[in-house]
């Protein structure tokens, strides 16, 4: 057993990753479909005026965040997988457990909601796959599922470089769509969208702008991305920098693929494209070619974010279990150093919901929903958890000045991801809560394993409200109350 656990913490030991590896999780990550979306979503809800507010608001709390992540890195290296040990350190076991399991849920639903929209764009060439949820779809998302959990098997390395390959191919097609659209601006289009409508107050652009605030946050989801694999790092500190470039790199492109995508078409036409909208206005500038040619970018690119989000969830699945917070089975490693039990679990429930898909049209609606309010609760904690360490003054010995600056990073970050549980609005809640109380039989089971007392008395309180939660998710929807 002993000569096991060795073979194991070497083969982790040999595969330590540049930051420009860090760097290309974080972007890989980030850039999936959301972007190839948002000239259309955006153009649903705002004008070029609203979505650069949006995107300032957006860029502001999540460059916060970023940051928030950074000092943690540095102030806490002894934490690891930082999204969940940050919320266990700061607030105990169990919504150390929920942020786990907010974190893995976001990124398994969005692993299938991956599987349904390369199906969808594909069924624009071939009818057969329909709209991602045909039999045929179903069954070669299935084939693609294993091949890949196939390969991470063989290591965590190996499966790694291919997303920065990946990642710097999918990042080309993006790069052509700003040059090409920039080509074809026109400055009286752009004015004509400017408003985002005829009324110009500010209850009319507030509203537009909130109406954006989920979109920013899925496709800023991964920001984390390099903090979840710090265990892995050649360099503590390469864990903030790559988190940092990730997003700076990656917020330049979100900006210029929804700002000069008005200077092409009007409002109206925008917002009634078919997603990828991306396609649509490439092939307003430069024909039918454009279309084809982003669909080939989007195939490329959510390929690319679903191997960085399959790495993504088995780890936090492993590095719970391995700090006590998951049941025992679920921090196994193969010789490859690999958590295999968590990756098995992780692809057997993405297969599951991606059998469901056949039964229901709106199961690919629903999945982005789930992911975006999944994530908000983990965002929260992490902010929560720098705001407290800077007001406690823990890990700042001598240090007032830096204090006071992570103090108000910190603030900010949290001011701006309860906005965030606040614009989600109760439907979101309810639904998060619909897959973390059946997910608390995992910490039951962790407890037991330990014998630990399961809850201490606030984590009771907080348990009781995930419960009755879940329970009215439940009623509304198969009352029909939540509609997607």
């Amino acid at each position: 057993m002993q000569l096991e656990m060795t073979e194991s913490q070497n083969t982790v030991l040999q595969q330590r990753f540049s930051v420009w590896t860090l760097t290309a999780m974080v972007v890989g990550s980030m850039v999936g479909a959301g972007i190839f979306s948002l000239p259309q979503t955006f153009a649903r809800e705002t004008g070029p005026f609203g979505a650069m507010i949006a995107w300032a608001i957006a860029g502001v709390g999540m460059l916060m965040l970023a940051f928030v992540f950074q000092t943690l890195s540095l102030r806490r290296p002894d934490l690891d997988a930082g999204i969940y040990a940050y919320a266990k350190a700061g607030f105990g076991n169990y919504l150390g457990f929920l942020s786990a399991v907010g974190y893995w849920s976001a990124a398994l639903l969005g692993n299938v909601s991956y599987f349904v929209l390369i199906k969808s764009t594909l069924g624009l060439f071939f009818p057969v796959f329909g709209d991602g949820n045909t039999i045929t779809a179903i069954v070669v998302s299935s084939a693609l599922l294993w091949i890949v959990h196939s390969l991470i098997l063989r290591g965590v390395r190996e499966a790694a470089a291919i997303n920065t390959i990946v990642t710097f191919a999918k990042i080309i097609p993006i790069f052509l769509f700003i040059v090409f659209v920039a080509y074809g601006f026109h400055a009286d289009v752009f004015r004509a969208n400017f408003w985002g409508g005829e009324e110009i107050s500010f209850r009319s652009i507030a509203s537009q702008v909130r109406g954006t605030m989920l979109v920013t946050v899925f496709v800023f989801v991964g920001i984390e991305g390099a903090s979840v694999y710090s265990r892995y790092a050649r360099n503590r500190g390469d864990v903030g920098l790559a988190t940092l470039l990730g997003f700076l790199g990656v917020l330049c492109l979100l900006v210029l693929v929804t700002i000069l995508s008005y200077g092409v078409m009007l409002r109206p036409d925008l917002a009634a494209l078919r997603n990828p909208s991306m396609a649509g206005v490439l092939e307003a500038v430069v024909g039918p070619w454009g279309a084809k040619f982003v669909s080939f970018g989007l195939l490329i690119s959510v390929a690319g974010a679903y191997l960085s989000w399959v790495l993504l969830a088995a780890e936090i699945l492993f590095t719970a279990s391995h700090n006590e917070t998951m049941p025992r089975f679920l921090s196994h490693e193969n010789k490859s150093g690999v958590p295999s039990n968590a990756l098995w679990l992780t692809n057997a429930l993405v297969q599951t919901f991606l059998i469901l898909t056949l039964f229901t049209q709106s199961a690919f609606r629903l999945a982005l929903e789930l992911t975006s309010s999944m994530i908000l609760i983990p965002y929260l904690l992490v902010a929560a958890y720098g705001f407290k360490l800077a007001w406690t003054g823990e890990s700042y010995p001598n240090d007032p000045a830096s204090r006071r600056v992570d103090f108000t990073r910190a603030a900010i970050a949290l001011v701006y991801t309860a906005g965030l549980v606040y614009a989600a609005g109760t439907k979101h809640l309810l639904l998060s809560a619909a897959l973390y109380g059946p997910s608390t039989i995992l910490f039951f089971m962790a407890r037991m394993e330990q014998r630990r007392t399961v809850f201490t008395p606030v984590e009771k309180l907080v348990f009781a409200v995930v419960a009755l939660g879940a329970v009215a998710a439940i009623y509304g929807i198969a009352t029909g109350l939540f509609v997607f």
